[in-house]
């Protein structure tokens, strides 16, 4: 049963100040619910997708809808809009100089004026969630990076996000650390958050997509379920770089 088209792109175009593209007619639609995986190879525009939908990125042409509204870096409800389109970095970018609890607090108070109480409690909600209660009056720099990815989950959804954005965000961490955080992220999937994920991590990929789109050098290549495009992918292009990790894990 199709579900609500919540997001919906049409002829996107990007170029680098140089006039190099980076994005070259990209199309896409996303649905209520919908975690859409987009993989590949280093460069072929996968992050710069991600930072075009929330704005964080001028398009050169082409349209972006979230709903039934035409979205905009430069209209006049831009930051409203980008509330609803929660991102998460590979870099985490927590502020060093406040605690865990106050790196989270810190837009719901600000930015959209709720009540000290009720956001205190369901920060203390998530962090426990996700396995960090005790590390609320923490420092960042007394956090694994594990757990300041982690943290960067919670603040995203405090904003209470209609879709959430992850940019390689297990990227910067040790082998180790990455399934703690992937865990959380899978979680929110059963749970149906609706999310669009940039990854070099191939099982988590098809753990936790319903669709997998396949970029290189700036163009949607392939797009199917990952059952089809992790055993049998339709084009030449995407059979060589799924061979890469073949190749890697011999």
């Amino acid at each position: 049963m199709k579900q609500e088209e919540i997001l919906k792109i049409e002829n996107l175009r990007k170029s680098y100040e140089n006039g190099q593209p980076v994005l070259k007619d990209v199309s896409f639609t996303l649905e209520k619910g919908e975690v859409v995986v987009v993989v590949g190879p280093s460069g072929c525009g996968k992050s710069t997708f991600l930072r075009c939908i929330n704005m964080l990125e001028p398009i050169d042409s082409g349209t972006i809808q979230f709903k039934d509204q035409v979205i905009d870096r430069n209209s006049r409800d831009v930051y409203e809009i980008r509330q609803k389109i929660g991102m998460v970095f590979q870099s985490y970018d927590l502020f060093p100089h406040k605690t865990i609890l106050g790196n989270i607090l810190l837009a719901p108070l600000k930015v959209q004026n709720r009540d000290k109480k009720e956001v205190t409690e369901e920060a203390e909600k998530l962090l426990e969630r996700v396995g960090l209660s005790d590390k609320r009056d923490a420092y960042p720099r007394q956090l694994s990076g594990g757990q300041k990815q982690r943290v960067a989950i919670v603040r995203a959804l405090m904003m209470h996000p209609e879709i959430l954005l992850l940019d390689e965000i297990t990227a910067a961490l040790d082998p180790e650390m990455v399934r703690e955080v992937l865990q959380v992220v899978l979680e929110l999937a059963k749970e149906g958050m609706t999310m669009v994920i940039v990854t070099h991590e191939m099982e988590f990929a098809k753990a936790v997509a319903d669709r997998v789109l396949f970029m290189d050098q700036g163009v949607i290549v392939e797009e199917s379920r990952p059952e089809e495009f992790f055993t049998s992918p339709e084009t030449d292009r995407a059979k060589q770089f799924l061979n890469t990790f073949h190749y890697e894990a011999l």
